[in-house]
């Protein structure tokens, strides 16, 4: 618990100006909207902080479910979006246009290292087992000292706590 309070710590922007010190922040989270509403209400509220504080998004490339939601929001809110999906994902995960820049790789691992170097912290929002190999990567690169990136959970109604 003390982890997830340190990471959640270094996670919080200063609310006292529209800035901070992320540039791009890297989210996981689901393709699908989830079975709760509050899935949804909490990632557009998340992309409207990042709207506000002037954070760039990068995640994976979707433009379904909670990920395109994100990213159509912060992509409508004027920031830069990158998005990093495997050409095999393609047909599966991009419906209709896809927004900002769409990086195509070969492979998840292709994928993951990209967002990685993309982004200077990560935060998962609710997701299934994709969302939670990311996350799960991301956290054991930061013990090996692969990086020193914060990596944080926005536990939506207890979502991450079952």
């Amino acid at each position: 618990m003390e982890i997830h309070q340190q990471q959640e710590q270094s996670m919080k922007l200063s609310s006292s100006s529209n800035s901070s010190k992320f540039k791009r922040i890297c989210v996981f989270c689901g393709t699908t909207p989830g079975k709760n509403p509050s899935y949804q209400h909490a990632a557009i509220e998340f992309a409207k902080q990042l709207v506000e504080r002037n954070i760039d998004l990068v995640y994976g490339g979707g433009s379904i479910g909670l990920m395109g939601l994100i990213s159509q929001l912060v992509f409508g809110g004027g920031r830069h979006v990158i998005g990093v999906i495997p050409k095999p994902l393609m047909p599966r995960e991009i419906i209709g246009e896809s927004v900002g820049e769409v990086q195509t790789v070969t492979d998840m691992h292709q994928r993951k290292a990209e967002m990685a170097r993309q982004a200077d912290a990560f935060i998962a929002l609710p997701g299934g087992y994709g969302t939670l190999d990311v996350l799960m990567e991301v956290i054991t690169w930061a013990q090996l000292g692969i990086h020193d990136k914060p990596v944080g959970l926005l536990n939506v109604d207890g979502f991450h706590s079952t």
